[in-house]
């Protein structure tokens, strides 16, 4: 029971991370309206939070590594709560991106406190996390359609607010259970991942920080500009928001889904080969939405979203290889800051492709060129070290007997 809690809340937390972050893109709609004030300077207002949102995540991991994962999940559950209340409260346009930016810096915790507890406590690690990306891109989904509803049966306040008290009782909830005793907070893996020479781990690393970074900048990318791309595809066809809206909202709950195909996979092959092959697989599909137009656009580009949702079980168990368990948070936190770090590019470069080309082919050839080097990265990584695919049958004597794959 206390391992089945444990993913149970780090589940419904990623859940809440993405839903969270992604409330005030939609509050905008109605904060033009009442404010008078221009898109393009309220949604500047998300830029602090969105830095925040990646530089947290090293301090996160570190204390995480020093102190305890469900803690520090608490710290995260709870302070991005009252951070999105304060949002909802705010009266000025500072106030708000003060709240919106203290958000971001609570919900930089998560990652690289929940993905590594998770590795840390579940058997079925790819299966564990594959299920967490369900719950991810749940998040993602149900924002906008959380925020628009309570925007127009009640103000853009309750959007904040509600989800944001929801949140504080989640986290109050987590804090009861883990002082007695009912969640699983082990300091060690609970199946030991075998061990990797310290030389191999730091050359991995190296390499995978820059398939991370790469494929970070497409993923994020590709989910900022699919909106548009989606509407400019589809007009002549099909038009209004609620459409745009729809087709994208399905391409991020496949997403999710796909993540559950991607962890069976990581769990019975060897993770290094799902990975690269799922990467290179993404780079193909980007290359050829770059070569189409109008609905073929629509739909290779939206499969290509689908299929961004495969790999990350794998980068997840690989980071885990060729990490030491002790400082696996800090670990994570690193990825974390690198990869959201370097994913707030994708605001300026997409929107200087756009401008500079007239449309996304360019920009879409590019990400496949960003995906490639991930791919290539991945590939270089050293051979017999992403070893098998279930890490607990390391520790069964016939397990160890057999050669590692890659």
């Amino acid at each position: 029971m206390p391992v089945r809690l444990s993913l149970l809340f780090t589940n419904v937390s990623h859940g809440f991370v993405h839903f969270l972050m992604m409330l005030f893109p939609t509050v905008v709609l109605a904060l033009e309206r009442e404010w008078g004030m221009g898109y393009s300077e309220l949604i500047g207002l998300m830029f602090t939070g969105q830095i925040l949102f990646g530089i947290g995540a090293l301090p996160a991991g570190w204390l995480a590594d020093r102190w305890s994962s469900a803690g520090m999940m608490v710290v995260f559950l709870i302070g991005a709560g009252v951070a999105a209340v304060l949002a909802g409260l705010a009266d000025t346009p500072f106030w708000l991106g003060a709240g919106i930016a203290l958000m971001g810096l609570f919900a930089s915790i998560y990652h690289p406190v929940g993905i590594p507890w998770l590795i840390r406590v579940a058997l079925h690690r790819g299966r564990a996390l594959g299920a967490n990306g369900v719950y991810g891109a749940f998040g993602f989904a149900l924002a906008p359609v959380v925020a628009g509803g309570l925007s127009d049966l009640m103000s853009w306040r309750a959007a904040f607010i509600l989800p944001g008290a929801v949140s504080i009782l989640l986290g109050s909830a987590l804090l009861v259970l883990w002082r007695r005793g009912a969640i699983a907070d082990p300091r060690v893996d609970a199946h030991p991942i075998a061990e990797v020479p310290a030389e191999s781990m730091r050359r991995a690393f190296v390499l995978l920080t820059i398939a991370m970074v790469c494929a970070g900048i497409v993923g994020h990318t590709l989910f900022l500009v699919m909106p548009k791309l989606v509407a400019e595809g589809i007009s002549g066809y099909a038009s209004g928001i609620g459409s745009v809206g729809a087709m994208v909202a399905v391409a991020y709950l496949l997403s999710g889904f796909s993540g559950l195909a991607g962890g069976r996979l990581a769990d019975r092959y060897a993770p290094g080969r799902v990975y690269v092959l799922a990467i290179a697989a993404f780079a193909l599909l980007l290359y050829a939405a770059g070569m189409a137009s109008g609905l073929v656009l629509v739909a290779v580009a939206l499969s290509s979203a689908v299929l961004n949702g495969l790999y990350p079980a794998a980068e997840n168990l690989l980071l885990a290889r060729f990490s030491p368990a002790r400082w696996r948070a800090t670990a994570f936190g690193v990825r974390s800051m690198l990869t959201l770090g370097s994913s707030a590019a994708s605001v300026p470069l997409s929107a200087f492709m756009y401008e500079r080309f007239g449309g996304f082919s360019a920009l879409l050839m590019l990400l496949g060129t960003s995906a490639a080097v991930a791919a290539l990265a991945a590939q270089l990584l050293p051979a017999g070290t992403t070893a098998s695919a279930h890490d607990a049958a390391s520790l069964q004597p016939e397990a160890k007997a057999r050669p590692a794959s890659s």
